[in-house]
């Protein structure tokens, strides 16, 4: 099927350094992304547990009385007196 020189350049092409370098250089790029594809998954269906467990009501303790000695109102708003300006001459 081959002549006997395709062989033998097959043979040398296989058997150089530079395939050799590549075919490494390929295998440790794929165990380095299917590392971190592997802890990026992980972390993130850790932190997806942990959003959705939802946290006990705390009892709610009365708000602390104001300290001012002022009148409340239910009304929104600020109540405060508007000065008239200085008359000009």
């Amino acid at each position: 099927m081959f002549n006997s020189e395709v062989r033998n350049l097959l043979i040398q092409v296989i058997c150089s350094w530079q395939v050799w370098l590549v075919t490494v250089v390929l295998v440790l790029y794929i165990f380095l992304v299917n590392y971190v594809a592997r802890v990026y998954r992980r972390r993130r269906n850790n932190s997806d547990k942990q959003t959705l467990v939802i946290p006990k009501a705390k009892p709610q303790t009365p708000a602390p009385a104001p300290a001012e000695s002022g009148v409340i109102t239910d009304s929104d708003e600020l109540e405060l007196d508007e000065e008239a300006p200085p008359p000009q001459k």
